[in-house]
């Protein structure tokens, strides 16, 4: 089977929506989404799953719709996992080639890459990802790729993203219980950023920003290569508990307000404009300021902020992220978000959108940064797929009606029948040419 024929899916499992998509690569390249369906997320708080029951029913509605809009019945997936317990480090291993004549080969590369996974970790941590960012060849430094190369001390430099176990066995356990086997874990940032960065700003340098509900997801890139991976606990829904708060009304009508009228910057709000909320059980309606709402929502905006640029502060490289940051999320679409970010850190700011990789009949609605960590899944899987030379074992089926069933049957040449379709046809006519005969003679015996 070609790649280009494979059927993939992916899950998004977020705190505020579960996100099931299923898509394969069309013939130009591009991501043509088959299904999609999102539900609202049960169970999972700060992208940790609390609650597998509730986890389960979530992630198994979603499921069924998606495999119920392509026809397509899933049996491995790709699986996106973030939270707190997320962490990243940087680690060197070398390995003494034997032989000076032989050629440096995949294999070369994979002992260095196993080496690198004996490394010590805490009690219950586990190595999701194992990144190489460069090697060094008999001491030569910043080689790509040395496939094919010469040297007896082969050196590579590896990005860890590591785990907790418990929580990505939680996990892999609610996609079990779906009838569903886990390909792949994949980091969330990771995904998000194959979905909506472009080459020229992997190599400048840039910091993704998936603002999320219950988490805030940052990987940053420079020479093409990841430089750092973090999570911030914070996302979204601590914006609407302070709304909720700030304004003593209830937790949708924060959201609704953050969605519809929320502002990240007090200064650029208009200060004449209010908003009436109805009052709790028949109460009096509460008038909220346009300008009160932003400034509750840049105080806690700023705090996310600062911690990223913490973290990307940890990865050593921000005075050389040349194209600063790329916000995406379903939080990136904040009101004056990118004029405050770039006020807050003086970094350019753009809003990262997974159009580009997105076939051009795909539905508009596809195409909006809360779902860029499910297209990009899709996309990194894809990726894995193709590198591994592996294909996915899911099975197409057809939803059919029974009007459906019938007209497939006569159409279908394959159908044991006793006459062909042409001939049935025929035959048909020249009876109901002789009938009609019949008739008219047997009408006229009887006039007579």
């Amino acid at each position: 089977m070609k790649h280009t024929e494979q059927i993939i899916g992916a899950i998004d499992v977020g705190t505020t929506k579960i996100v099931a998509i299923i898509g394969k690569i069309n013939a130009a390249g591009k991501l043509e989404i088959l299904s999609l369906a999102r539900t609202e997320s049960k169970g999972v708080k700060r992208g940790v799953v609390q609650n597998i029951e509730e986890a389960v029913t979530s992630i198994r509605t979603a499921v069924e719709q998606a495999e119920s809009k392509a026809g397509i019945k899933l049996n491995e997936v790709f699986v996106g996992i973030a939270g707190q317990h997320i962490k990243s480090m940087q680690i060197d291993s070398h390995i003494h080639r034997d032989n000076l004549e032989e050629e440096i080969t995949r294999a070369d590369l994979q002992r260095l890459e196993d080496d690198v996974r004996k490394v010590p970790l805490d009690i219950g941590e586990s190595i999701i990802h194992v990144i190489p960012q460069s090697y060094v060849v008999d001491n030569e430094p910043g080689i790509k790729n040395p496939v094919g190369m010469l040297g007896r001390r082969l050196e590579g430099n590896f990005h860890l993203v590591i785990a907790n176990m418990a929580m990505t066995k939680n996990l892999e356990k609610c996609i079990n219980r779906v009838g569903l086997k886990v390909k792949l874990l994949m980091l969330e940032p990771i995904a998000s950023a194959e979905a909506v960065l472009t080459e020229e700003e992997k190599e400048a340098g840039v910091a993704l920003v998936d603002i999320g509900g219950g988490t805030t997801d940052i990987a940053v890139y420079h020479d093409f290569t990841i430089a750092h991976t973090a999570v911030v606990p914070f996302g979204g829904n601590i914006i609407t508990e302070d709304i909720k708060k700030g304004c003593a009304i209830l937790h949708r009508q924060a959201e609704q307000l953050k969605i519809q009228f929320g502002s990240t910057f007090g200064e650029l709000a208009d200060a004449d404009k209010v908003v009436s909320i109805s009052g709790i059980a028949g109460r009096d309606p509460r008038e909220i300021s346009f300008r009160n709402l932003a400034y509750i929502i840049q105080f806690r905006m700023e705090e996310i902020i600062d911690k990223v640029y913490f973290e990307i502060e940890r990865s050593g490289i921000i005075d050389r992220l040349s194209a600063g940051f790329v916000f995406t999320g379903g939080g990136a679409l904040l009101r004056h978000l990118p004029q405050f970010v770039k006020f807050r850190t003086g970094m350019d700011v753009r809003i990262g959108f997974p159009g580009e990789h997105l076939a051009a009949n795909t539905p508009a609605e596809y195409n909006h940064p809360m779902y860029s960590t499910a297209i990009g899944l899709l996309l990194k899987g894809y990726e894995y797929l193709t590198k591994n030379n592996e294909i996915m074992h899911n099975n197409s089926f057809a939803f059919i009606n029974t009007n459906e069933n019938t007209e497939q049957q006569e159409n279908n040449p394959n159908e044991n029948m006793t006459k062909p379709k042409e001939n049935k046809k025929k035959t048909g006519f020249l009876d109901s040419v002789r009938r009609t005969f019949s008739e008219l003679f047997e009408e006229d015996d009887t006039q007579m």
